[in-house]
């Protein structure tokens, strides 16, 4: 069976144990290839000048290929765009282009009265400015949008506005992703749809996430998950899940998988080797 190829998702570090912990996670996957990794931006805009500094220092210092994070939140389009120019001197041109999280307390999205009012303006922008532009997708309803269908008709808005792929939110059972592949198929979109994978390192973390995001999880895994961590073993479980699910997908013709890893980079390095990548040494860091 075909080996897939992957990317990571990092978060920006806060502090400097984050930054050791970043550096960490870069260190225990970047010897998988990853095609592509990306850095997160956070609610309403938060890590914006750690984001800059972390893709920049991943790009320089470990040779990777590197994609920002940007959104719409609480900024001017000037100030987003300088932020992708930001990106592009220090030598990133891929960017994962997103309306972003309100920030925290706030009810919903309201945009900048100078900014971009939607990611597909977004998404516009930064491809006339030459970027190659990832997209979010959602396999699950968003919990904003009005029916499952308008979630694809935002997609192709998207795709139609400049992205070049799409990157699934998290999601639990392959059929889910595979059903919402055929109705962007069925929608005209021929963009690559990667699905994202969240190994669970943890439960409860990762159903706050599921819930905040509208990704469905599955009783007999919500019962799996119980019965693991009276055990003891939550960790072979997550294991387990997330490799049978990517083998899932694989098999389905999917050769590129996206892995949200929180900067816990252990389980997606064990999920990477079961799916039959091979580790090479450990990477140095550009001198």
């Amino acid at each position: 069976m075909p080996v897939p190829s992957v990317s990571f998702e990092f978060f920006p570090p806060k502090s400097l144990e984050g930054s050791f912990r970043l550096w960490d996670c870069v260190n225990t996957l970047a010897p998988l290839a990853p095609e592509w990794v990306s850095v997160t931006y956070g609610a309403g805009g938060t890590t914006r000048e750690l984001t800059r500094e972390a893709v920049g220092a991943l790009g320089k210092q470990f040779n990777l290929r590197v994609a920002g994070h940007l959104t719409c939140v609480d900024a001017s389009r000037e100030e987003t765009l300088e932020v992708a120019r930001g990106f592009r001197r220090a030598g990133v041109e891929d960017i994962v282009a997103l309306r972003g999280d309100p920030p925290k307390g706030a009810t919903g999205f309201t945009p900048h009265p100078d900014g971009f009012k939607t990611s597909i303006e977004l998404v516009g922008a930064l491809a006339d400015q030459g970027f190659t532009v990832r997209v979010g997708a959602y396999p699950d309803k968003h919990p904003e949008a009005a029916d499952a269908q308008a979630d694809i008709d935002w997609l192709k808005a998207k795709i139609d506005a400049g992205a070049s792929e799409a990157i699934t939110q998290f999601f639990f059972d392959a059929e889910t992703f595979l059903r919402f592949r055929d109705r962007c198929a069925k929608a005209g979109i021929d963009a690559p749809i990667v699905p994202g994978l969240l190994p669970i390192e943890n439960w409860a973390k990762a159903s706050k996430f599921a819930d905040a995001c509208g990704a469905v999880i599955p009783d007999d895994l919500r019962a799996a998950f119980d019965v693991a961590e009276r055990d003891g073993r939550t960790d072979l479980l997550a294991i387990a899940q997330a490799a049978e699910l990517a083998d899932a997908l694989t098999v389905e013709g999917c050769d590129h998988l996206h892995f949200y890893t929180l900067n816990r980079p252990e389980l997606t390095r064990d999920v990477c080797l079961a799916l039959g990548l091979a580790a090479r040494k450990a990477l140095s860091r550009v001198a």
